[in-house]
């Protein structure tokens, strides 16, 4: 998916795309026949082709109708290619049973979370076999040296999404806010897949739910005096801009607009500090932040500025004792840390606590009553640093090579623990709570998987490959281990490389179905990510966007020279900006690529930029460029996959995407599919899956649902890597 900016922002991405420029094409069937199948019938080509002009080039889109969802005809489009889908994919229908039947056979269908305690209860959720999604549950504590186990008290449901499922078919639990004394929940639904939240409030004292309902909200924050509540609103555009104050049973009508952002290219954060002392709000673009903070004690009173924003200076802000401690990027790319004081805390009495490094990037910090947690990456592998307010810090330890580390749920401001997640491609999902005074670590949670999963029987390793200007571009891996080195094996790669955004080493149950199959996993970690840090990110953004997609052909080339798969069984993945990746590089180099999944694909980049009134796109100029600038629009031009279509053999391609998917439009993916159909000269398969119904950006919103999801991508992959049978 397309990453949130960096400042509390809960900011998506939504996607953008342009056409041949200068010829038009003349769609014939959207789908090839396949054995006996007959051609399905198309109304592109009674469509008028959309022309416009820019920088004195004429454009011209034969298939820009597409865009017109309440047009008949695009349904018809869309059904018709899910139903080509369905006739081609039939033969897989036992492999994609069998495939769902492994995965489920591996998962807790009862799994509970680990409980975590805040202001006097203990808060965790709960899956029941069967149900789709997960239940929001509490129990009341006790004292506080009391650990989970030994709580005697009765569950609370404070929300159960299985119940909203009965009458609609897509559930996303946004916001689950509690009052600071624990009897009313704020809580925001979106059953559209189109990330429209609604917020309600419940009384947890009597079940019932007061009479307000607002819409197309995201945060959500409650003042201390239990009856305010501060809520974001988004414009037609899918940005956060605005910041609204609320009485509990007032009229929402009557609410007061705390902050509105004039500027498209910002959205707008809020929240409390760790302490609970402040209410903060977070305004930031891709490139430029600032905070404005307010005594949480007074609600209705006026916020003021930490530091005003100055662009390309990004900077966070949380507080204790007194003091804002800020994460900075204003001397260096990677950030340094400083504190200032709360009555005076603009730039010139900032006071540097830790020093910027080009070889460290510095994520955040978590601050605690008598210590702070900093979360760190060097050499594209995280770190969490624990610094005591007395003594010196020290780096949690790992004993793996390749893996990720992060804080879990850290509640309670007041605590003597640690509590964080590991896990690697061996690993699975493990939560500890780590005790600072000992350094003593206590398991609490390996995620379970069911079965004969054995650890041993995989090997992660990092690889690195050499880009054509000698930049080293980190490569993670997975095997079993009994698969040689020998290029024989079906290489899976995948990478996203947009938005500073790290990839991270994850445990997978559902990949063992791939990995017990003999396919070699990878994970490029390219530039335009953030694992190196953000000069890692800027050397693949804006005008220097083909290091993404040279980086990732590089890594494709160096995993198969060195034996970890067979030059002739390379599937490849992406997803919303790796799309963007997926449609890039097989347009340059199809040749490497057996097969293709690309999942909601950003990939019409020229007129999506172009379009304004779509979701996030003037936001998105600080990360792609503007195409109304000649310049950027000509670099765009030579990478953005829906352009630069030509009449060539492609691989075996699968296509994903959800009618309401707010982030990358339905009709980009769409769009780019009908253009391969009619320009490719091959007769590999060109499959696309829409949901047409209730889904969004990661696809449908039950856990089961997105099981079999899954199932079909790896039923496409092991049919086109030889892996069928």
């Amino acid at each position: 998916m397309r990453t949130p900016i960096a400042v509390l922002l809960a900011l998506s991405i939504a996607s953008c795309g342009p056409k041949p420029a200068t010829t038009t094409t003349t769609a014939t069937t959207p789908v090839a026949a396949v054995a006996t199948a007959a051609p399905i019938a198309t109304p592109v080509a009674a469509k008028k082709p959309e022309t416009s002009t820019i920088h004195g080039i004429q454009r011209v889109d034969d298939y820009a109708w597409m865009k017109k969802k309440d047009d008949p005809a695009v349904l018809e489009y869309l059904k018709a290619e899910n139903a080509y889908t369905a006739t081609v994919t039939a033969p897989l229908a036992k492999l994609r049973k069998s495939i769902y039947d492994e995965m489920l056979s591996r998962i807790d269908e009862n799994d509970v979370s680990v409980p975590y305690r805040h202001r006097g209860y203990w808060y965790y959720s709960r899956n029941a076999k069967g149900l789709q999604y997960p239940i929001y549950c509490r129990k009341k504590a006790g004292a506080k040296t009391e650990k989970y186990a030994d709580v005697m008290a009765a569950e609370e449901i404070l929300i159960d999404p299985n119940e909203i499922a009965k009458k609609e078919k897509y559930v996303s639990v946004g916001e689950r806010e509690i009052s600071d004394d624990g009897t009313k929940m704020a809580f925001s639904v979106d059953v559209t897949g189109f990330r429209e939240y609604t917020l309600q409030v419940k009384n947890l004292t009597t079940g019932e739910l007061y009479p307000e309902k607002i819409e197309d909200v995201g945060s959500v924050t409650w003042a201390p005096d239990n009856k305010t509540i501060f809520y974001v609103t988004e414009d037609d555009a899918e940005r956060p801009y605005r910041l609204w104050r609320h009485t509990l049973g007032a009229d929402p009508k009557k609410d007061v607009i705390v902050y509105e952002e004039k500027d498209e290219r910002f959205g707008v954060g809020f929240g409390r500090s760790a302490d609970d002392a402040y209410l903060l709000l977070a305004i930031g673009s891709h490139t430029t932040s600032e905070y404005r903070y307010l005594d949480a004690k007074t609600p209705a009173g006026t916020f003021k500025t930490i530091a005003p924003r100055i662009q390309d200076q990004e900077y966070s802000a949380d507080h204790k004792n007194g003091l804002f401690y800020i994460v900075t990027n204003d001397i260096g790319r990677n950030n340094r840390v400083v504190t200032a004081p709360v009555k005076t805390p603009d730039r010139k009495n900032w006071k540097e606590l830790f020093p910027h490094r080009d070889d460290v990037m510095i994520e955040g910090v978590e601050l605690y009553k008598s210590h702070l947690v900093m979360a760190a990456r060097k050499d594209a592998l995280p770190q969490l640093l624990v610094v005591p307010d007395k003594g010196e810090g020290w780096k949690v330890p790992v004993d793996e090579g390749v893996y990720s580390i992060g804080t879990d749920v850290n509640a309670e401001f007041d605590t003597g623990l640690l509590r964080y997640r590991f896990v690697s491609f061996t690993t699975p999902n493990t939560t500890y709570d780590l005790d600072l005074a000992t350094k003593q670590k206590t398991l609490l949670k390996r995620q379970p998987v069911k079965g004969d999963f054995d650890p041993a029987r995989y090997v992660s390793e990092r690889v690195w490959a050499t880009a054509a200007d000698g930049t080293q571009i980190p490569i993670s891996v997975v095997r079993r281990a009994n698969v040689a080195k020998d290029g024989k094996a079906p290489l899976f790669i995948t990478g996203y490389g947009s938005y500073g955004a790290s990839y991270g080493a994850s445990f997978s149950s559902s990949r063992l179905s791939l990995l017990d199959r003999g396919v070699v996993f990878a994970v490029a970690h390219i530039r335009g990510g953030g694992d190196m840090g953000k000069k890692w990110h800027d050397a693949g953004r804006m005008m220097k966007k083909q290091s993404s997609f040279s980086d990732f052909i590089t890594c494709t080339e160096t995993l198969v020279a060195q034996g970890f798969g067979a030059k002739d069984r390379v599937a490849i993945n992406g997803g919303s900006a790796g799309g963007l990746l997926m449609g890039a590089v097989v347009n340059s180099r199809p040749d490497l690529f057996k097969a293709v999944v690309a999942d909601v694909p950003f990939v019409d980049v020229i007129n999506t930029m172009l379009d304004e009134s779509l979701p996030l796109t003037v936001g998105e100029f600080e990360e792609w460029g503007n195409p109304k600038e000649k310049p950027a629009y000509d670099y765009m031009m030579t990478y953005s996959p829906y352009d630069n279509v030509k009449a060539q053999a492609y691989p075996a391609i699968l296509v994903t995407s959800s009618l309401n998917d707010s982030q990358v439009l339905y009709h980009e993916p769409t769009k780019w599919v009908a253009k391969l159909r009619t320009v490719k000269t091959d007769k590999n398969p060109l499959l696309m899956k829409m949901n047409v119904e209730a889904a969004g950006h990661g696809g449908k919103s039950g856990r089961y649902e997105r099981m079999e999801e899954e199932a079909f991508r790896y039923s496409f992959l092991l049919w086109q890597l030889g892996l069928a049978n």
